[in-house]
């Protein structure tokens, strides 16, 4: 068994929970304070040139972390830049006075970004104009090195032994001016990174695994922009309820109508009308404005006004004709649900049951999720439609097309070569 099966990790940097004996004292965990103080707000082009100048002559990798609006504005825009860097300390920058920081981001641009979960901030980065070449995931390092807790807070606290301020991670981030309690948690977000990340990248690499998670890194870096959603309406939360057409393109048409009106406002789609009272419109099917009233979503608080926007669009999917209603669920891009499996394909049905069980007892050895080790949409590709040759150099190739990395295939093409050998009457 290699060091990279090896499930025990240093105790320095690991948690395994549950109160300490009671002979052990436990000092408190004390709380971790920014080294130069909070650093004014940047939002101005000159105070920006000092930052781009600064940090351009800094050394070592750099820090990043972005809070955004959730919950409050219409998508999903940074409204505050964190950055910090070794011979540059902390900045704060505000994308609202800045909101091109391209030049920033040339400058950075050859240096390694640290970030913590990189797919949330990347997006909302890319939009101000700072793209990484290079970075370092210390949440999806933690998930690699088998940590059970992987959140900032807990990964600060269990690898550096400091505790984060916490109370801040959903307030409305648009606000302006930031209170300073908020631009201190902010800058207290990018205060260890750095340090973090050399921890983890030292217990990686104990565990033989840090080209494994170097792969992962690079994958996310060079990742291009997802594709729009198809048909995002559907994501509508109760959508399970909603059976008939006809009720479907109620639906349809009051998320298009909030979209829009949310987009105008600039505010969360569910705080212009929540997904319950839309599912309620479309499974009621109201015949006015006062029968909508009697909804609920659609209360006394609702201005007349608004009332009558909703109606309209529940009036249009009604008098849509039945060409133009939405087909049930969405066309597959790919197999159908595994619980279809044993009906529609017995065999297939045993192909996954084998890759499913090979999977979980290989993430298990590897002390990583299984999702890390590979994604169960790809297992349920390969299961049920297996490459023409079943060898493992056959199904390396299949898992590479579907965008496994060089290590997954590795660890995973052997395990599923073997699966694809199950049958319903074997397996």
């Amino acid at each position: 068994m290699t060091d990279a099966q090896d499930t025990a990790a240093d105790p320095a940097l690991r948690t395994t929970g549950g109160a300490p004996p009671d002979d052990v004292e436990t000092a408190p965990i004390p709380l971790l304070e920014p080294r130069e103080g909070i650093p004014p707000v940047v939002a101005t082009d000159e105070a920006l040139a000092e930052v781009i100048a600064s940090f351009g002559a800094g050394t070592g990798p750099l820090a990043v972390d972005a809070e955004r609006a959730s919950g409050y504005r219409y998508g999903q825009s940074a409204y505050l830049v964190q950055l910090r860097r070794e011979g540059a300390g902390t900045a704060l920058i505000d994308p609202v006075g800045c909101p091109d920081l391209s030049a920033l981001g040339d400058v950075l641009a050859d240096t390694e970004w640290i970030l913590h979960a990189a797919t949330q901030d990347l997006p909302c980065l890319r939009e101000i104009g700072m793209r990484p070449t290079r970075l370092f995931d210390t949440e999806l390092a933690g998930r690699l090195a088998g940590f059970p807790r992987v959140g900032l807070g807990a990964m600060v606290e269990n690898v550096l032994g400091f505790a984060l301020e916490k109370g801040h991670s959903a307030v409305d981030w648009s606000t302006r001016p930031l209170p300073e309690p908020w631009l201190r948690y902010a800058a207290l977000d990018v205060e260890l990174l750095v340090d973090l990340r050399d921890a983890l990248e030292t217990e990686l690499d104990r565990q033989n695994k840090l080209d494994w998670a170097r792969q992962e890194f690079d994958a996310i870096a060079s990742a291009p922009p997802p594709p729009p959603r198809k048909d995002p309406w559907r994501r509508t939360s109760g959508m399970h309820k909603v059976r008939r057409r006809r009720q479907m393109a109620v639906v349809r048409e009051l998320w298009n109508a909030r979209d829009q009106a949310a987009q105008r406002r600039d505010v969360s789609p569910g705080k212009v009308l929540s997904d319950g009272a839309i599912i309620e419109a479309a499974l009621g099917l109201p015949l006015n404005v006062q029968a909508l009233t009697a909804l609920p979503g659609f209360g006394h608080r609702m201005g007349r006004r608004q009332l009558e926007q909703w109606q309209t669009a529940i009036d249009r999917a009604k008098a849509l004709p039945d060409t133009e209603l939405p087909q049930p669920g969405q066309p597959l891009n790919g197999p159908p649900p595994p619980r279809s499996w044993a009906d529609k394909d017995p065999d297939a049905a045993a192909r996954l049951s084998a890759a499913r069980a090979s999977v979980t007892a290989l993430a298990e050895r590897l002390n990583m999720p299984q999702e890390n080790l590979i994604t169960p949409d790809t297992v349920r590709r390969v299961c049920w439609e297996p490459p023409a040759g079943r060898d493992v150099d056959a199904v390396s190739s299949a898992l590479a097309a579907y965008g496994a990395r060089r290590w997954q295939v590795e660890q995973v093409a052997p395990l599923l070569a073997r699966a694809l050998g199950a049958t319903a009457s074997t397996g």
